[in-house]
């Protein structure tokens, strides 16, 4: 018999067996459908004894041969696969979060009918596990002769936990491990992956794509519409990826069809209280946003970037891998890869963000290239293309952190910042 001819089996107990009874009236209180009526043995880990006992008021008997009702054999596998359930879940004090669903049915031989007045004692017993996958012995009885005996597949997954008071619309995909909080909304087209975080009043809506492990936190509001009043409706996307953490009020958008259709967010990203990402933007991996910082919309941040709090990044300009934007600064063209930027109208580069690269792992000898190489452009007595032309020249400065430099201004659409601070110490530490 294959699980897959009773979809019903897929047991679904959930909470912990600490006491015998307690568990049973949990259970029968959730799944109003519980088969196992009481347990009269039990050794954790182990062994269960469980009863089912057989009424003949039972809905399922109406339709099951009137004349002769007997219990489907279905039922019989299911009411086994119940006890096991609990017995697995009360495994090392409790399973919150899990559950225990029927994966296979192997050998499975019914032995007698099983008519309304009979008493099944249900005994299994658990043998070998791979990872969440647990094999048992199933055998039930009726005043002490086999009428079923089965080996059941059992698994123990992790369930997805939503607070009654969280409004969860039917058609959203919650993945197991996910905890969703009081009051938080999620729209019907939100897809959440596994063991994720949706705090009290978080709001997600729109076509919505999150990663594993992401971490939204009250009142944060992600997947909304854009801030564009040439949107109308659109069905545009918000994709983030795995590792995100979002703080308090934060409001990221999705997409518009001009600007492509689509916001992205990579991984292990942290965006602190009241950040903002408008639509269509761009954002890579393992990027860090001060409180209040904002981007306006085609922003696109590389990888590594640290946008201090209350800076704000002007529509269409891009942040360079491994930059540093200063607090309470204004970025109104591309701000150069692997430097400090800092400052409102006009920002100023203050060399390179060498803390930064330092704790990332950058050699001295790169360092001593890109610091060359920022002192070609912002110090010596060239133009833009002149400073280029002479990094290029130069093979001593050739390495791929330098060519990824001369890329990104080879590809400016804005232009790039590349203003001096007017301070003799633009590369220190301090």
């Amino acid at each position: 018999m294959s699980a897959g001819t009773h979809d019903r089996s897929a047991v679904a107990a959930q909470g912990s067996a600490a006491a015998k009874v307690d568990v049973l009236e949990r259970l029968a209180h959730r799944f109003p459908s519980l088969l196992v009526d009481a347990v009269a043995e039990h050794e954790p880990g182990k062994r269960l004894v469980a009863f089912k006992n057989v009424t003949v008021n039972e809905d399922f008997f109406q339709g099951h041969f009137p004349s002769k009702p007997l219990l489907p054999a279905v039922l019989m596998i299911e009411a086994l696969a119940q006890a096991a359930a609990l017995l697995i879940l009360d495994d090392a004090g409790g399973r919150e979060g899990f559950s225990v669903q029927l994966r296979g049915v192997d050998g499975a031989k019914f032995r007698k009918h099983v008519i309304p007045g009979d008493q099944l004692k249900l005994v299994i017993t658990l043998g070998t596990a791979r990872g969440p996958l647990v094999r048992a012995t199933a055998v039930a009885a009726v005043d002490g002769q086999t009428v079923v005996e089965a080996e059941l597949l059992m698994a123990l997954m992790p369930i997805a936990r939503i607070d009654p008071l969280a409004r969860v619309a039917p058609t959203a995909v919650v993945e197991p491990g996910t905890t969703v909080d009081a009051f938080a909304v999620i729209g019907p087209h939100v897809r959440i992956g596994r063991n994720c975080k949706i705090g009290a009043s978080a709001v997600i809506e729109g076509h919505t794509s999150i990663g594993e492990g992401t971490e939204i936190f009250p009142h944060a509001s992600i997947g909304l519409a854009p801030q564009d009043l040439k949107y109308k409706g659109e069905p545009t996307r918000l994709e983030i990826g795995a590792g995100n953490i979002f703080r308090e009020f934060v409001t990221i958008h999705r997409g518009t069809v001009g600007g492509g259709g689509v916001t992205t967010i990579g991984d292990r990203n942290l965006f602190m209280n009241y950040v903002h990402v408008a639509h269509d933007c761009h954002v890579g991996n393992q990027t860090i946003f001060g409180p209040h910082a904002t981007l306006g919309g085609h922003v696109a941040i590389s990888d590594f970037v640290n946008v201090s709090a209350g800076s704000a990044v002007h529509q269409f300009c891009r942040v360079g891998a491994y930059a540093f934007i200063g607090g309470y600064s204004v970025i109104t063209k591309d701000a150069l890869p692997y430097g400090r930027t800092v400052g409102s109208r006009p920002a100023r580069v203050f060399g390179l963000n060498l803390i930064g690269l330092k704790r990332r792992g950058f050699s001295d000898a790169t360092l001593q290239k890109l610091r060359a190489a920022y002192r070609c452009l912002t110090q010596a007595k060239l133009n833009t293309t002149q400073a280029i032309a002479h990094i290029e020249q130069d093979g001593s400065l050739k390495c791929p952190e330098v060519d990824n430099l001369v890329d990104f201004i080879r590809t400016a659409s804005r232009g790039v910042i590349l203003r001096r601070s007017g301070k003799k110490s633009e590369d220190s530490e301090d």
